[in-house]
């Protein structure tokens, strides 16, 4: 019943750690900077045609909110190895 409430307040608390790993990234500027901007251009369109596909498909509205939860680790995992 709270499931899909669940993993959205999850993927809130999540992307904020990445918000702020990407707001970092970008205030130090540079050519990290200018590839992070690419990145994230470049992901969210990806994910949106992604999500999109999914739902035509078929895919339940947890399933898509599961897998922007694994993208979002994926780049809190690069981030915070860059980070170090």
């Amino acid at each position: 019943m709270f499931a899909p409430w669940l993993n959205i307040v999850w993927l809130a608390l999540e992307s904020s750690e990445v918000i702020g790993l990407r707001v970092a990234k970008l205030a130090a500027g540079g050519i990290d900077a200018q590839h992070e901007t690419h990145l994230i251009v470049g992901e969210k369109m990806g994910a949106v045609f992604e999500a999109g596909v999914s739902l035509m498909t078929g895919a339940s509205a947890t399933h898509v909110i599961n897998r922007f939860r694994d993208q979002v680790a994926a780049n809190a995992r690069r981030l915070s190895a860059e980070k170090l």
